[in-house]
């Protein structure tokens, strides 16, 4: 007979170990790439997006090393098994990586239109192009990796897989407190975030849809002129805002803004709508 306890206290074994051995691994990280010891954990800290880039790699290291610790000892499940499986998921990737740009290049347009964004100029720099594709694929594999494969999967062992989404996005959100320029409206975006890239893992228990969402939501937000969760990263679009205030999300990026509020809410919507349908096509066919 299976503990439904289980669960959710591996997630709580795993907070301390977690901090530590990823803060040992961004530590390391930051040092390799040139950050002086006593400049660690201050804002602004990185020289360049390389630094940046070599960071977040180190936080993937510490993360996997964590998981997977905690998979041999508790779970007794392979790492794969956290929704790395990619047979058949072509389609999820290229679906959420079109979800995530048409929903920031609609932002752009709203707020453009709105008059809430000026557009100023195009800085076009290829290597800073890369080097922020490869950066937001770490970042959208990690915290998908931890906050949908490894705290929802086991949060679904205790509880109702809708009451598991719920609990995880609060984690998500509450784990991007400390970001830069967080307010009230960011706070809850992130949270809707939370379940519109877990709304999807509750059916399938892969990760191959919200990674392409995640990184596709992260890297276009960028690309195109906002800050990304409160940090100022490389754009290739600049623009400026007359006042920053909750429609055009103000220096936390698109994600301070109500409109963010909506296009989560239709997506979480959607999304669940649509597996939903996919449930219920089997019995509809046999009747």
């Amino acid at each position: 007979m299976k503990n439904k306890n289980a669960g959710w206290q591996r997630i709580l074994l795993l907070i301390i170990p977690y901090f530590i051995i990823v803060g040992v691994f961004q530590l390391i990280g930051g040092l390799l790439s040139g950050i002086k010891f006593e400049d660690l954990g201050k804002e602004n800290v990185y020289k360049d997006s390389v630094q940046h880039m070599v960071v977040v790699f180190a936080s993937l290291l510490g993360t996997f090393l964590v998981i997977w610790m905690f998979m041999q000892a508790f779970d007794k499940k392979r790492f794969v098994e956290l929704g790395f499986q990619i047979k058949n998921r072509t389609k999820d990737i290229v679906v959420g990586f079109l979800i995530g740009g048409m929903v920031m290049a609609t932002a752009y347009m709203l707020l453009l239109v709105l008059g809430e964004i000026k557009f100023s100029k195009i800085i076009l720099d290829v290597k800073e192009v890369v080097i922020s594709i490869i950066t937001f694929v770490i970042v959208a594999v990690v915290e998908e990796a931890l906050f949908r494969g490894y705290i929802l999967r086991n949060l679904m062992l205790s509880f109702n897989k809708y009451i598991a989404l719920f609990v995880s996005s609060i984690l998500f959100s509450l784990m991007h407190g400390a970001n830069p320029n967080i307010n009230t409206i960011a706070l809850v975006n992130l949270f809707l975030a939370g379940l519109t890239l877990g709304v999807s893992y509750i059916h399938t228990k892969n990760l191959w849809f919200p990674i392409a969402l995640h990184l596709s939501w992260n890297l276009f937000q960028t690309l195109i002129g906002f800050n990304v969760s409160g940090q100022d990263v490389y754009s290739v679009v600049e623009f400026s805002m007359i006042e920053k205030n909750m429609i055009n999300g103000g220096d936390f990026g698109f994600e301070g803004s109500v409109f963010a509020i909506v296009f989560a809410v239709v997506l979480i919507v959607t999304i669940e709508l649509y597996y939903q349908k996919k449930l219920m096509l089997p019995f509809i066919k046999n009747k």
